[in-house]
């Protein structure tokens, strides 16, 4: 007997002898039609197949890429937003769970197929309205393509899936912290496990995604020695909760972690994410220490944005900021503490040489951080040790134009929002041009970016529960997204 395996199926061909033509005609007969009835699973061994990688473009045209494998197997292939190249993750299965595997996800990869066309079709229209469903408002100008972002968010209500690993045990797992500058971490993972959404399955294989909900906050809080810097309490701790749930369950290991993500406003997410190989370099990683020179991928990761909310909520006298109108006595303003390589540079040039740019390191008593921000056009938002900052929030709900001061800071939802059109970058060489930078924006440009930070603020809101096109639904569409990205081939 000889065995020719067809994509994970195995099929036994008898072979024929001189005496027996007729018979294996006939045997050749029926295998031909056996193929092409279940073509669908099966690949010849002898040429290799096409796969269609769709890409699903926000900022710019839609591409195709093609890739071949010369066997069957899943394969799990990242096309990015950002990049043209597409990165590659050979996934070889388990020979015993390949055709389960390959049964079960076939409908959340139906789903997937169908959102991808819709958001293609959807992509090429240029006037909003014509996409914008009965009660929708969205703002033109801070989407990179609107039409594009409100079809897949539509498509993301409509569809997505997510699986909540529920090993683990409190408070390192199913919990984080809600009140505090890593309130991002801990809002979110609550609001996943008790929200009233409809995005968590308990239905394991209907899932697109599976989410880890530990949290590192937690672990440094309750692993870490103080003083240290010994981060392998928390890497020891990474590790088991993979191994636990990569024995128990089949999904981490049936795609290699591409499927899964793990979340943490921590300065330390990045490191504690390289417990395991794949889970540092296969999986979602929603960051806010999203530094693309530290290992940050923007081709599969998501930069989380930083929240410091002290109470739980947003300070009093961010809720409502004043009228578009208000004039704003001061240019700009900045508070903060001497830390990483940018902020000594914004000190050096800027602090107590200008009345028009309020700069401090730390601020006198008789100063209210918040009322400076709501009095200055422009906030500076330098990054420190980390690039991300909590002032960039604090910026928006001010309408305080952000002025972001970093270097390699992937900034959160990029893939969809258009920062320049309601920030101002400013490159850490030019520091010493800020005044002349900002005073050289327009009036009438001004005013746009102060009016999209008044759009683009609910992007950015945490609410309890949570409300549509907010900051939680906004880290899902971008794990969403970059799962669209991801095509489990057959």
């Amino acid at each position: 007997m000889k065995t020719t395996r067809y994509g994970g199926v195995s099929a036994y061909v008898a072979t024929a002898t001189a005496t027996a033509i007729i018979l294996t005609t006939v045997v050749i007969v029926l295998i031909i039609s056996f193929s092409a009835v279940f073509s669908c699973f099966l690949s010849s061994t002898d040429s290799k197949p096409e796969f269609v990688i769709p890409i699903v473009q926000l900022q710019s045209q839609i591409n195709l890429t093609h890739q071949h494998s010369d066997e069957y197997k899943f394969r799990a292939v990242i096309s990015p937003d950002h990049y043209r190249s597409s990165t590659s993750f050979p996934l070889i299965l388990n020979r015993n769970r390949t055709f389960i595997a390959r049964r079960r996800r076939r409908r959340p990869e139906i789903e997937l197929a169908r959102a991808r066309a819709a958001i293609r079709r959807a992509a090429s229209v240029h006037n909003l309205s014509q996409v914008l469903r009965s009660g929708d408002v969205l703002s033109s100008d801070i989407y990179h393509n609107p039409s594009a972002f409100y079809q897949s968010y539509m498509e993301m209500e409509k569809r997505f899936k997510v699986y909540v690993y529920e090993e683990g045990e409190l408070p390192m797992v199913h919990d984080g912290p809600c009140k505090n500058i890593y309130t991002t971490e801990g809002r979110f993972i609550m609001e996943m496990e008790h929200g009233g959404h409809n995005f968590r399955t308990k239905h394991a294989h209907q899932a697109h995604v599976y989410f880890m909900p530990f949290s590192v906050t937690w672990m440094v809080k309750y692993l870490y020695k103080p003083d240290t810097y010994d981060m392998t309490p928390l890497r020891h701790f990474v590790s088991d909760y993979v191994r636990l749930i990569s024995t128990k369950h089949p999904f981490w290991n049936t795609t290699h972690a591409a499927d899964h993500f793990m979340l943490s406003c921590h300065d330390w997410g990045p490191h504690a994410s390289k417990a395991h190989p794949n889970l540092y370099t296969n999986s979602i990683r929603v960051l806010c220490n999203a530094n693309s020179s530290e290992g940050f991928n923007p081709q599969k990761d998501v930069s989380l944005p930083e929240i410091n909310l002290h109470s739980g909520n947003i300070p009093s006298k961010l809720v409502s900021p004043p009228p578009p109108t208000t004039s704003r006595s001061h240019l700009a303003f900045f508070a903060g503490g001497v830390h990483g390589p940018i902020r000594p540079i914004l000190l050096h040039h800027w602090m107590g040489r200008d009345p028009d740019l309020q700069i401090f390191e730390y601020l006198p008593k008789h100063l209210d951080y918040y009322s400076l921000m709501l009095a200055s056009k422009y906030c500076l938002c330098p990054s420190g040790y980390e690039v991300a900052s909590p002032r960039i929030v604090e910026s928006i709900y001010s309408e305080c134009v952000p002025v972001i001061i970093s270097e390699n800071y992937v900034l959160p939802f990029s893939d969809v929002l258009k920062w320049e059109a309601f920030s101002v970058n400013v490159k850490v060489s030019d520091v010493s041009r800020l005044k002349e930078i900002l005073m050289g924006v327009r009036e009438d440009e001004y005013l746009r970016l102060k009016e999209n930070l008044r759009q683009v603020r609910r992007h950015f809101v945490l609410n309890q529960p949570s409300q549509r096109f907010d900051v939680f639904h906004m880290i899902l569409h971008s794990v969403w997204l970059r799962r669209l990205n991801l095509k489990l081939e057959e």
